[in-house]
This record gives C-alpha cells, sequence and structure tokens, in this order.
C-alpha cells in the first residue's frame, strides 16, 4: 500500500498546501497512509503518528471494529461506544416480554448486571503490511481464471493461518487492496467476550425508525455502550463470569463541549466496500437487475414479518432485529438508484469509458494489451444477466429461507471438515468452525415456521416463473413447481411438521457428524438440500470463474486508467481501517432548499406524535421541557443539540465510529449518510456527501439527565 500510494499522496499533499483548509476532500485512506496527507493544512493540532503508528499508542488502539460496525473505547476499562443500532441484536437477545429493553432500555447498574452479546466480537488494528509478492505467488504462471482464483483463495488461508501460529492470540487477515494486484495483511487483537452495558428505549435509540433512516434532518440518539472482556491473565476469552475487562493501551477524551458549525472532524472506522473503480458494466448490472430485485425481495419480507407480528408482541420482538436489517439495506438500494439516475453516473462512467478506449487505440502497445478489456468485462456481466434470476433463488433459498440455510450449513460441514483444513471454505476452518456452529445455532432462536414456510413459497413461486432454460430442476421435482399449487403446499406443510431442524441440539450434533454417518439421518428438509447439491456445486464454480475473470479483467483497467490519469487511487473501502475528514456543514439537495448542519431540540418537539417511530419517552419530554441544558448549550443552534451532518467520506461499517475534532476529542458518534449520500459506495461529491451523527453533548445529556448513569459518567473521565 505504500508503495502504491506514495506518488499520488505526495502529489496530494502539494496540491492541497495551496487549498483553505476549510474544505472535504474524497478519500477513505488507508490509515497507514495519513502521514502523507497535509493535516496541518486542514488545521489538525495533532500529528499522524498520534493518530495511528504501528510504533507507539495512538489514537487508533482506541477504534475497534465491533461485529459489522465500529466502535471506541472511552474508558481504561474496556467500555465501548457504538451505535444503539450495532447493539440492536443484542439488546433483543437480552429482552423477552416480560422485560423488553428494546422498548424499555437497558442500564447494567454494576459490572455483574453487563449483559452478554453472544456472537459479537472486537478487532483492535495492530499492524498491517504489504504481502502482495506471497500472495501472487501462488498464481505465477496459471492462466486459468477458475484455477486462480483457487489458488489465491488457498494462499490467503495459508498465509493467515501461518500468522496465527506465529502470532498467539491475534487474528490475521489479507485484505485485497486493489484486484489481482495488491495484498496487505492485517493483524488484529481479537476479543469474544463482549457485553451489553447500557442502551437508551429504540424510542429513543430508533426514533424516526424507518421513516428518518438515511434522511436529514435527524434527531435520533442512536448510541449504546459495550464493554470487552479477557481472561484473567489478559489473554482473549470465551465468555466466563471469571473474566475481566479488557485493558486497552489508549481510550479516547470525551470532549464534552461538542463541536459548531464550520469545525474541522474527523473518523477513524472500518467502512464496508465501496465500489467507485468498477466500470459502467459493473454500474448498470447493478442499477438494472440486482438492486430492484433486492428491494422487492426484501420489501416483500419486511411487509410480511410486519403482518405477522402486528397482534403479537412475542413475534414483533422476534422479528424486529431482521426487519431493521432488511429495511436499513432496502431504503439504501432505493437510495443508490436514485443517486445513479440524478448523478447520470452510469453515462459518466461510459464517457469516461471511450476517452480511455480512445488512449488505448493510440498506441499500438497499449491496444494489444488493453483493447479488449471493457469487451471482456461487458462479456462476463452479460453471461451473468442470463443467470442472475436463477442463482440468486438459489442464494435466498439458502439464505432467506432458515431452515434450508441451516440444513445447507450442516451438509456443508459434514462435506468441509474431511477436507485438508486449507481446502476448506473459510467458514468451515478450524479457525471458524466454533463460531459457525454458533452463528447458526443463534438463527434458531428467532426462528418462526409460519414466517419461514410462507418466504419459502414466495420464492418458489419466482422460481417457477423462470424460463424454461433457467428452471432449477431440483426444485421442480422436490417441490411439485409444475403440479397443482395445493401439493406444493401439501410437500411443505409435512416437511416443517417432520423436520428436526428447529432444534438447536439436534442441529448441533448434526454439525459434528461425518457425511457417511449424515447420510442416515433421515430429515425431508435435509434431503431438500441433498438433492439441491449438485446446483449448489455448479454455482459455486460458475461464480469463483465469473470472479478469476474480473479480478485479471480490473487489474488492467486499472493499469490502463491510471497511464491515462497520470494518478494513482486510492484503494475501495474493504473493511479495513481508514481515515477520512470534513467539516461541519450543510448541504443543498434540491434547488433553493438548504439543510443546516446542526439539528436541536425543538425538532423533537416537532416531531413527536406519540406514535412510533415518533414516540419520544414521556419521562425525557418531560426533562427536555425544562430547558435546563447547562454546559449542554451549543452556539451554533442556541440549546440542546441533537444530530450533526459533515462532509466526511464514508459508507456501511462506519456506523460506530467515533467522530473527533482537530485535537482527536470524541464530540460525536457517526450512525448514518443523507439519502443523496447512499450513492456514496459508487461515487462520493463534495456537494451532496454528507454523514450523520449523535452530537456528544446530546449523548452526555441522556446519560446524566435521563439515564442517570454516574458510575458510566465518571468511568469516562466526567462528573
Amino acid at each position: 500500500m505504500r508503495r502504491s500510494f506514495s506518488t499520488f499522496l505526495l502529489i496530494l499533499a502539494v496540491v492541497f498546501m495551496f487549498f483553505n483548509q476549510n474544505r472535504a476532500e474524497e478519500g477513505m485512506f488507508p490509515v497507514t497512509e495519513i502521514s502523507k496527507l497535509p493535516l496541518q493544512q486542514w488545521g489538525f493540532q495533532i500529528s499522524a503518528d498520534q493518530i495511528f503508528s504501528e510504533n507507539h499508542v495512538s489514537l487508533s488502539n482506541a477504534i475497534v471494529k465491533l461485529g459489522g460496525c465500529t466502535g471506541s473505547f472511552i474508558s481504561a476499562d474496556g467500555l465501548i461506544l457504538t451505535n444503539h443500532h450495532c447493539a440492536y441484536r443484542a439488546i433483543q437477545d437480552a429482552s423477552t416480554t416480560a422485560h423488553d429493553y428494546l422498548a424499555d432500555g437497558f442500564v447494567a447498574q454494576s459490572r455483574e448486571q453487563e449483559f452478554p452479546a453472544k456472537g459479537y466480537t472486537v478487532r483492535i488494528t495492530q499492524s498491517s503490511q504489504d504481502i502482495s509478492d506471497r500472495v501472487l505467488q501462488a498464481v505465477r504462471g496459471v492462466t486459468d481464471p477458475l484455477q486462480m482464483e483457487k489458488a489465491i483463495e488457498k494462499q490467503i488461508k495459508k498465509i493467515e493461518k501461518q500468522e496465527e501460529a506465529k502470532h498467539p492470540g491475534l487474528r490475521a487477515e489479507v485484505a485485497e487492496m486493489f484486484p489481482g494486484k495488491t495484498y496487505y495483511l492485517f493483524l488484529y487483537v481479537y476479543l469474544k467476550d463482549v457485553r451489553l452495558v447500557y442502551a437508551p428505549p429504540s424510542s429513543v435509540g430508533n426514533f424516526g425508525g424507518d421513516v428518518d433512516n438515511w434522511e436529514w434532518p435527524r434527531h435520533t440518539g442512536d448510541f449504546s455502550l459495550m464493554r470487552a472482556y479477557v481472561a484473567p491473565d489478559g489473554s482473549p476469552a470465551e465468555y466466563s463470569k471469571d473474566n475481566v475487562p479488557f485493558h486497552p493501551k489508549t481510550f479516547l477524551k470525551v470532549a464534552a463541549h461538542g463541536v459548531e458549525k464550520g469545525d474541522r472532524v474527523f473518523i477513524l472506522g472500518y467502512p464496508g466496500r465501496t465500489y467507485r473503480h468498477r466500470t459502467s458494466y459493473f454500474l448498470s448490472f447493478e442499477n438494472d437487475l440486482r438492486m430492484p430485485f433486492v428491494v422487492q425481495w426484501y420489501n416483500y419480507q419486511i411487509d410480511l414479518l410486519k403482518k405477522l407480528g402486528k397482534d403479537d408482541p412475542a413475534k414483533t420482538l422476534k422479528f424486529s432485529s431482521r426487519i431493521k436489517g432488511l429495511a436499513n439495506v432496502e431504503k439504501n438500494y432505493r437510495g443508490k438508484l436514485q443517486g445513479i439516475k440524478r448523478l447520470h453516473l452510469i453515462e459518466q462512467k461510459r464517457k469516461q469509458e471511450e476517452k480511455i478506449s480512445d488512449f488505448i487505440r493510440r498506441d499500438a502497445k497499449r491496444q494489444q494489451k488493453y483493447g479488449r478489456v471493457l469487451a471482456g468485462i461487458d462479456s462476463v456481466y452479460q453471461t451473468y444477466r442470463q443467470s442472475a434470476l436463477r442463482e440468486w433463488i438459489l442464494r435466498y433459498f439458502a439464505g432467506s429461507v432458515e431452515l434450508p440455510a441451516i440444513a445447507r450449513t450442516i451438509l456443508k460441514a459434514a462435506e468441509e471438515r474431511q477436507k485438508p483444513d486449507l481446502e476448506r471454505e473459510s467458514a468451515f476452518m478450524d479457525r471458524n468452525f466454533a463460531r459457525t456452529k454458533m452463528y447458526l445455532l443463534m438463527r434458531l432462536k428467532n426462528f418462526d415456521a409460519q414466517a419461514d414456510r410462507l418466504i419459502l413459497k414466495a420464492l418458489l413461486t419466482k422460481a417457477g416463473q423462470l424460463p424454461a432454460e433457467q428452471q432449477i430442476k431440483p426444485l421442480n421435482r422436490i417441490f411439485r413447481l409444475d403440479g397443482k399449487r395445493s401439493e406444493t403446499e401439501s410437500i411443505i406443510q409435512q416437511a416443517y411438521a417432520k423436520t428436526r431442524l428447529r432444534q438447536a441440539a439436534f442441529v448441533e450434533k448434526l454439525l459434528n457428524m461425518t457425511p457417511q454417518a449424515l447420510n442416515k439421518v433421515k430429515d425431508p428438509i435435509l434431503q431438500w438440500m441433498r438433492d439441491l447439491q449438485p446446483a449448489y456445486t455448479a454455482l459455486k464454480e460458475t461464480q469463483q470463474r465469473r470472479s478469476g475473470q474480473l479480478r485479471r479483467l480490473r487489474a488492467l483497467w486499472l493499469d490502463v486508467k491510471k497511464q491515462y490519469l497520470k494518478t494513482d487511487f486510492i484503494p475501495d473501502a474493504n473493511g479495513t481501517f481508514r481515515f477520512t475528514t470534513g467539516l461541519i456543514e450543510g448541504y443543498s439537495p434540491a434547488d433553493a432548499i438548504y439543510k443546516t448542519p446542526v439539528t436541536s431540540v425543538r425538532g423533537i418537539f416537532e416531531k413527536t406524535t406519540g406514535q412510533p417511530p415518533f414516540n419520544t419517552p414521556d419521562a425525557l419530554m418531560t426533562l427536555l421541557r425544562k430547558n435546563q441544558f447547562g454546559a449542554f448549550i451549543s452556539k451554533t443552534v442556541g440549546t440542546l443539540p441533537i444530530d450533526i451532518l459533515y462532509s466526511t467520506d464514508t459508507t456501511g461499517g462506519n456506523s460506530g465510529s467515533p467522530v473527533m475534532n482537530v485535537k482527536g476529542e470524541l464530540v460525536g458518534l457517526n450512525f448514518d449518510r443523507s439519502f443523496e449520500a447512499t450513492i456514496n459506495d459508487f461515487a462520493w461529491n463534495h456537494a451532496y456527501s454528507r454523514s450523520i451523527g449523535v452530537d456528544v453533548r446530546y449523548l452526555l445529556f441522556l446519560l446524566k439527565n435521563y439515564a442517570h448513569t454516574d458510575q458510566l459518567l465518571g468511568e469516562m473521565g466526567l462528573k
């Protein structure tokens, strides 16, 4: 990464010297590269080494990857600040109909009351290293795309296993920074005992619900507190009552005075994936097919689950986390679809591709090397378009439908666990299998047979409508899709009545069986997935071959694009540690409309209706009406601030990232983007890319005056 970016960032630093510091720039920069950024020109009062260093303690030691989100240590005893929606599943797991902590909030009055957040892990980046040569030596002389893909996968697993053996207690992960070109090894402290400490009620932590999700202005207190634990000797360990709080190397200082309009802020975190270096062919595939399919399919599930839980509190609680996850993706994709159209993004990419193609044609050597690259990418996506719906139905049959998904994992476990460790799929390697089993068993906790059957039938309807050449023949045979609907219904009803896959003890037993022993188990849903096994094997090979083809072609395209633009690129986000900076500033989403960057308590009064999702707790409303906000008043709005808007470059995975001022102090908590900024995954622009966070003053006001958690404020170094 240092080799790849050095030229680009040197140019970048010189250019930025002429820019006013009050400016936001595109960039989810790998943290190893921030020493080359003009931080002082941007007004930073701390050095790059104070933000990230592999040689001494820095702010980065306080930042964690928490499941699919980010979090930060805010005390010496492992207290972690993250989003309410990131802790949502833990809050749901702690809840019952008698004690609904989603509705009422949760607070542990002592360490003993902190609730185990099963399935959550904490990762802290220890080091990173360019290992491109180690990875790519496995494919020297290999030309077949499928064999290249398999070789790279195996080599990455080998390296990760070797590094974990060399560094006991650490987790190793290899990340592809540029396709087929650059690979980095990351070593993480890996903590497996995480507990829920505090969560506001959903009427605060999820105020506005799906209505306000991905929107501005916001008035949401989207935060929760968790804690990381280790064994008494300080080593990472699974949950045990004997474990003790983890002591991080450092933790963030909370700036209770907050931040104001125009101030510079920055974010450290673990953004998920962006696709800014992809071609117009990828983007048009997403726009025409994949995202519209997902929006429709997720909407169906959301509507179904809401209907089933309407008059049943137990089901409402059971479905809550699933609905929230589906709704988040569904609205995000609608925003992306709107953004692609509004920005004419496909047309923009095609125009650039035409210019680069002309650049290629002007040189015989370039033409020979790169002349067929775009046509090759186009060909891959044209082929994918023909089989996409069939592939997605197979995927969601073993994804959206719970019992077939469980059966599929059981069969794969039996098959994969017989192979040498490095030849297994990642989930079934020794280093991962315990957690794979745990996650599978967790799916059963919220299983609902009625919902599962209805989702299955909806998917089978889609399967029956496939063109003749795309029909999934095993599905047709199993469910008699060519026969009467009543026959299909009867097959499903009987299978769900007879299966034992909803029993956790039975599933756990099957997960440890050999293929020979498993073949003797008679279970109707297990048999469905046995019959479908050849289809899944063929699908996996198709996907691997396609991935291998695209990796080679994308690498060539990036090469020639760099030659044309005479510059280098920041790699797309890929779940690794990144830095981004911007300003507290509003934006204009449409003509004659300007949205200011700080919301206030006034908005809570204006929005509150007493009905979900705008049902602020009565006790909080009474407290807010007193208008006694003291030191928590913002100069920008003249009263208690609620949420803040800023021009950093973020995406999914940045949820829970700390928003920090130029001194490196915590002033907010990132939790969302504006609707226009959902397009960030494909393109960033200062005019519309805005991120949203909870103002630290609202967070502290709630902890102090509403939740009365003086012990937690004291732990954070605040009164």
